[in-house]
């Protein structure tokens, strides 16, 4: 099996197994799944050389695109190459005003404004399969947007990911409520940008998903994060800890079921493609 496939990867949460762990080797003495973390890249596609060097990790990573940006197209082309998993991250608005950058999403939108800007989005993005928000710490407490987006992520079908900006976020709930898949995010890896604060933000991802049997970090390429994952993520296996994508992750939680039904995940870009050709709901 080729280390880091997702696709392998998900065969065996399909089939019933634990899965690949770090190195994509498949574990032999565990009964279950081994204690499992998924790693969310966000801001991907501004920064070329850190970018390619995540993409290039053995592990299934998953990399969170922001809209538009110099290397999104290109990157995230690469990263579904090396079976990464590859998201949309979604600027949505932020209590403390700070620029969005295109595609950003704001509260003063009306639902078709907004619906149109996130379909964009996700067709800058080639194999998008999920989304998440990149800030969103005023536009994730107001339900009737976040029903906007969930009710548009439906329809290809994408999952969300609570990024989780601020406490009182209601995008999780509401994707639920929709029955859009979703997960929450667990751990922040690098709001602080020294190796100190990197390895101690892993170890409490580590120990989380050793209590609850998987957990979810976002981090961000800074050189300081990659350095340190391209250091530590190989030497996981000898701590029995398995890395998995957000997808995997989801199934691992739901008794290993389809997150969509059967070839919807090759509607995904087809869909966008037809549906920035029709009027908005």
């Amino acid at each position: 099996m080729k280390p880091g496939s997702f696709f392998a990867l998900a065969l065996v949460l399909l089939l019933g197994t634990g899965p690949c762990l770090a190195n994509g080797t498949a574990p032999v003495t565990y009964e279950g799944p081994p204690p499992t973390i998924a790693i969310i890249i966000d801001d991907m596609g501004a920064n070329a050389r850190e970018g390619r060097r995540l993409i290039n990790l053995e592990q299934p990573l998953t990399l969170a695109f922001l809209p538009w940006r110099r290397h999104t197209t290109e990157l995230a082309t690469l990263a579904h190459r090396n079976q990464k998993e590859v998201m949309l991250h979604a600027p949505m608005e932020n209590t403390r005003s700070i620029g969005l950058g295109p595609g950003g999403l704001t509260a003063d939108m009306d639902q078709a404004t907004l619906t149109r800007i996130l379909r964009q989005s996700l067709h800058a993005v080639p194999h998008v399969q999920g989304v998440n928000n990149h800030m969103g710490s005023l536009l994730t407490q107001l339900s009737e947007p976040m029903e906007w987006v969930m009710d548009e992520l439906a329809n290809y079908p994408l999952y969300f990911v609570d990024s989780r900006t601020i406490a009182t976020t209601v995008a999780g709930k509401t994707a639920a409520r929709k029955q859009v898949p979703t997960v929450t995010r667990d751990v922040f890896l690098d709001h602080e940008q020294t190796e100190e604060f990197v390895h101690q933000q892993f170890q409490q991802l580590i120990r989380k998903a050793r209590r609850d049997g998987t957990a979810i970090a976002i981090g961000h390429p800074h050189t300081v994060t990659v350095d340190y994952l391209e250091r530590v993520l190989p030497e996981l296996d000898e701590q029995g800890i398995a890395v998995a994508t957000v997808s995997a992750i989801w199934a691992m939680r739901h008794n290993n079921q389809r997150m969509f039904a059967e070839g919807a995940r090759h509607q995904i870009e087809p869909t966008i493609a037809e549906r920035l050709d029709q009027p908005e709901d």
